[in-house]
């Protein structure tokens, strides 16, 4: 449902989360002057520096405005030196993914004309998938589970019907909206190591038979050692991939990496009723208050978080939104007059951030 404004959460978090935010805060500011939309940004706090100053990374205060809101946006959390007493770092993000049941985690990628890529084949420029990460089970869900016994720690793979059905349902869906967007057929590729466990044995089984549900999408199937040699090789010839929470986290980065670095990789962890977009890239603490953040991944998940919205409200300025943000960045790329410093450019956080904001004014 139309409604005359959005309430988003703000997330700004650690590190240079705080800094891509501030930078996303000034397109959506741009674009809602040429939409009509109206964003109501509600910072809260959360993170590893407000564990250290609080003792808490996660108010509830700020679970409640979360819970509340139209959506959440989030910059990044954590930090290398602060760990809790089993040793790991503390990262809300994985426990707002819990909380909320936010079990798809999409990573879309692409390349970007203007912009160099590690891969020489000229087909490169065709890279164009959305890895789809099953985000609430897998190995993660041993997070704080693991059974410390004498000889060692054990952490345990979990993989439900419930849980691998939808997601393969949600990367299916997926595949046929691109398809109708592209007019040609979609396909998912499933990433698995079903030669080796029983849980992925059962991941691949309820893989084909929901694939049976969807006669119109192509499908295929891979281990994932050999999908981390075929991205490298060949990432153009794939569209959507659908693959366990570890498998997930690792590939992400992977092809992000094809198409420039992390900074350009947007996300989205998405659920039934909540949904979190954040850059794929974390809190880059060597970086942090130097300028040199590239917000690029931050502007496109707010782009996927209004495209989110306007599926969700049938509100098409929000769409109009998303579209320009994205026909946006993609201009300043194409037309060469910023280039960020992780692809060997000299253009920081607001030289990314300003051209981006006046090709959206004169749009």
């Amino acid at each position: 449902m139309t409604k005359s404004q959005y309430h988003i959460a703000v997330l700004p978090g650690d590190g240079i989360g705080a800094e891509v935010m501030q930078a996303t805060q000034e397109v959506l500011q741009a674009v809602q002057a040429r939409t009509g939309i109206r964003l109501v940004l509600d910072y809260q706090k959360a993170g590893a520096q407000h564990y250290l100053d609080s003792g808490v990374a996660l108010p509830e205060s700020t679970l409640k405005v979360c819970d509340a809101a139209d959506a959440i946006l989030f910059g990044a959390m954590g930090l290398p030196h602060v760990r809790g007493a089993d040793g790991t770092e503390i990262i809300p993000q994985l426990d707002l993914r819990f909380h909320f049941d936010l079990y798809a985690g999409v990573r879309p990628i692409r390349t970007f004309k203007g912009l160099p890529t590690p891969l020489s084949s000229p087909k490169a420029s065709e890279i164009d998938l959305v890895l789809v990460r099953e985000s609430t089970e897998g190995l993660f869900y041993a997070r704080g589970r693991g059974e410390t016994r004498e000889d060692g720690v054990y952490d345990t793979m979990q993989i439900t019907h419930k849980g691998t059905k939808r997601i393969c349902e949600f990367a299916f869906k997926l595949a046929e909206r691109r398809a109708a967007q592209r007019g040609r057929a979609g396909r998912v590729t499933n990433v698995d190591k079903a030669n080796v466990f029983a849980s992925m044995a059962l991941w691949r089984s309820i893989f084909e038979s929901t694939a049976q549900n969807h006669p119109e999408v192509k499908t295929d199937s891979a281990y994932v050692d050999a999908m981390a040699l075929n991205l490298v090789m060949k990432p153009w010839t794939y569209d959507v991939l659908v693959t366990e929470n570890m498998f997930g986290d690792i590939l992400s980065d992977l092809i992000a990496a094809l198409v420039g670095g992390m900074g350009m990789a947007p996300s989205g962890d998405i659920g039934d009723k909540h949904a979190l977009f954040q850059p794929a890239h974390g809190t880059a603490p060597d970086i942090a208050g130097q300028g040199k953040a590239n917000p690029t991944a931050m502007v496109l998940s707010a782009a996927m978080m209004l495209e989110w919205l306007a599926d969700r409200t049938g509100d098409t300025r929000l769409q109009d939104a998303a579209t320009l943000i994205d026909a946006a960045v993609q201009e300043v790329f194409a037309a060469g007059s910023v280039r960020p410093f992780e692809v060997g450019g000299q253009d920081g956080t607001v030289a990314v951030t300003r051209a981006i904001v006046q090709t959206l004014s004169k749009a």
